[in-house]
């Protein structure tokens, strides 16, 4: 039987290429609009342990210290185009550290 291809992501915090499993997805929900094109909510980013959620999305190990080395030289905010507030950037890191 044929070798399946396994899909691999490059981490945000340590740069290595791993497979798609073992890491976790940072997403950036889609902006909602209005019937003219305007902006009316911009979409939130929170972590997507499923990797079902819809959005611009960007990976990370399942490491505490990869996330700080991310989010310490913003790569996020680069790779998802938005500015994160540290809110945020504290409940993904508490949300990161129960799933581990």
């Amino acid at each position: 039987m044929k070798q399946r291809k396994i899909p691999m992501r490059k981490c945000t915090g340590c740069g290595e290429m791993k497979p798609k499993a073992e890491l976790v997805r940072v997403v950036k929900a889609p902006d909602r609009l209005s019937e003219e094109g305007e902006i009316l909510e911009k979409g939130e980013v929170s972590l997507d342990l499923t990797s079902k959620k819809s959005g611009r999305g960007a990976y990370v190990c399942r490491s505490l210290q990869c996330f700080e080395a991310a989010r310490k030289a913003r790569r996020f905010e680069r790779a998802l185009s938005c500015q994160i507030p540290s809110e945020v950037y504290d409940s993904m890191e508490e949300e990161l550290g129960k799933s581990e």
